[in-house]
């Protein structure tokens, strides 16, 4: 497994489990255990996002670096893989 495709599994990892803990938090938002395993998340997912966007470039359109114009079109789409 690349760095790459490690990095997009943390991510893909972490939305669902930050998905299933809001759903679980919208009925028990004063489980102390759920809480500190959602900011866990949050925070894991954060990291990934962060390492993956300055090696590979942004996942979303709102992280594109627009100093060089329009980049989000120009290469390969983070779920592509190497093209």
């Amino acid at each position: 497994m690349t760095d790459r495709e490690r990095l997009m599994l943390v991510i893909s990892r972490s939305d669902f489990m930050l998905t299933e803990l809001r759903l679980y938090l919208d009925t028990h938002g004063s489980c102390p255990n759920a809480l500190r395993l959602y900011k866990k998340y949050q925070t894991m997912k954060a990291e990934a996002v962060k390492e993956y966007t300055e090696k590979y470039g942004a996942i979303t359109p709102d992280a594109v670096d627009t100093s060089c114009g329009w980049m989000w079109t120009k290469s390969p789409w983070p779920w592509e893989g190497d093209c």
